[in-house]
């Protein structure tokens, strides 16, 4: 199973999603069964490394960013993924336009994906303060809590049985 986590410049949402999957990924049944990566829609940060707000946030729930290097969307994505999942609806509409109708049906909304309630969308944090970051981090940390239980126990995971 591979899963790649998409938002705008891939330096706050998607690379802070990516730290909090692998770390819940690493600590369950799942480990070294699933790979997750991250991207952004947008070119502006590529080749940089997350910001420095997304890195102490993460860092202060134990979880090392500092190595994850920011990188665009490209087409062969969609065939490389098994799911690609987006932090909110721009995102969304911004992948599918790379994505054949086919790839398209493995395109989908983060959170709901993974079995939120309520919220749909990952906020951006980029303009705002510490607490935006901890906002975020929540999220994308109880959204990995639930891929987990989702790859474990639902039968279209791929996983079941392997």
């Amino acid at each position: 199973m591979r899963l790649l986590v998409v938002c705008l410049g891939n330096i706050c949402r998607s690379p802070m999603a990516e730290g909090a999957l692998r770390a819940r990924l690493d600590a369950s049944a799942l480990a070294g069964r699933v790979q997750v990566d991250s991207a952004g829609t947008g070119d502006w940060h590529l080749g940089q490394p997350p910001d420095r707000r997304a890195i102490a946030c993460a860092a202060g729930h134990g979880v090392d960013l500092g190595s994850l290097r920011a990188r665009q969307l490209q087409r062969q994505d969609f065939d490389a993924f098994d799911w690609i999942l987006c932090a909110d609806e721009a995102n969304l509409r911004d992948a599918a336009r790379l994505a054949t109708a086919t790839q398209r049906e493995r395109l989908a909304l983060y959170l709901p994906w993974s079995g939120g309630q309520g919220e749909r969308a990952i906020p951006d944090p980029y303009t705002g303060g510490s607490d935006h970051f901890e906002q975020v981090w929540s999220l994308v940390d109880a959204a990995a809590e639930r891929t987990v239980a989702r790859l474990l126990h639902h039968a279209d995971s791929g996983i079941i049985g392997s």
